[in-house]
Formats: structure tokens, C-alpha cells, sequence
């Protein structure tokens, strides 16, 4: 596979628009290893190879434990994960799923007491954010270094 466009050259503006988004994402009170658990688990479900190598990566360099990271994609039959993580991981399949789930109502409950509405905002944002992230990487061929 080869790559079919440096996105950053082509787009600068939209790329400047994608780190702004990032800049909110980083400021937000949302957990770092919550964050990157987020972005790898989007990143799976989406298939986008350049993404789970990066967020992978950056979670360990965090500290991640690399059982909890070899086991995100199988997460609900772990005893890994806390309950907010578990709320965090399913509103991010759901809402990257959102043409065959449409957020239904049982992940939003489970969400609900884990997450204030800000912090749900900023998670709604992160997951968007991300699933943005590996269209760019996916639809241009960005791949792993």
C-alpha cells in the first residue's frame, strides 16, 4: 500500500482546524491514560493501521499496562478496565458506530454517572475528534512508520 497524499501539505488550514481540536481535547479534565485507551479502541474499530500503532505506542510510553492494551479490543469479557473506562469505551463504540447504533439509550445510562456534562462534551469530542483523525489517515494511506 502506498500513501496517496500528505495531508498536512495539501490542507494546512484543515490541519490547523484538526489542532485546535487537540488543543481543547488536551486541556479538558479527562484522564491522559482515559484519552489514549479512547483513541486506540476508535482507532481498532475503524481500521486505521497508522492510528492504533500511534496511540498504542503513546499509551505505553504513558505508562498503560500492555495486558489492559492487548486486551482493549475484548474489553467487556476483562476485569481490566474500571467502571468509568467501561462507560468511556462503550459511548466510544456507540458513537463511532453511530449509523448502526445510534447511542442507544442503555450506553447513555452507563455513561450518565461516570462522566459530568462537560466531561461527556469532551468525550463526545474526543471520539469525533479521533474517528476524524483515522478517515484523514485511512482515506490519504498514512501508514505506520
Amino acid at each position: 500500500m502506498e500513501p496517496r497524499l500528505n495531508f498536512y501539505k495539501a490542507g494546512p488550514d484543515a490541519m490547523k482546524a484538526m489542532a485546535a481540536l487537540e488543543q481543547r481535547i488536551a486541556a479538558c479534565a479527562l484522564e491522559k491514560p482515559l484519552v489514549e485507551l479512547v483513541r486506540l479502541r476508535a482507532s481498532q474499530i475503524n481500521g486505521c493501521a497508522y492510528c492504533v500503532d500511534l496511540h498504542a505506542a503513546d499509551a505505553l510510553k504513558a505508562g498503560e499496562d500492555p495486558r489492559r492494551l492487548a486486551t482493549l479490543s475484548v474489553w467487556h469479557e476483562t476485569p481490566f478496565f474500571s467502571d468509568r473506562e467501561r462507560a468511556a469505551l462503550a459511548w466510544t463504540e456507540a458513537v463511532t458506530r453511530v449509523a448502526d447504533s445510534h447511542v442507544p439509550d442503555a450506553v447513555w445510562e452507563q455513561v450518565r454517572p461516570q462522566f459530568t456534562p462537560e466531561e461527556t462534551v469532551d468525550l463526545t469530542l474526543l471520539v469525533a475528534t479521533i474517528n476524524a483523525w483515522n478517515r484523514f489517515a485511512i482515506a490519504f494511506r498514512k501508514l505506520p512508520a
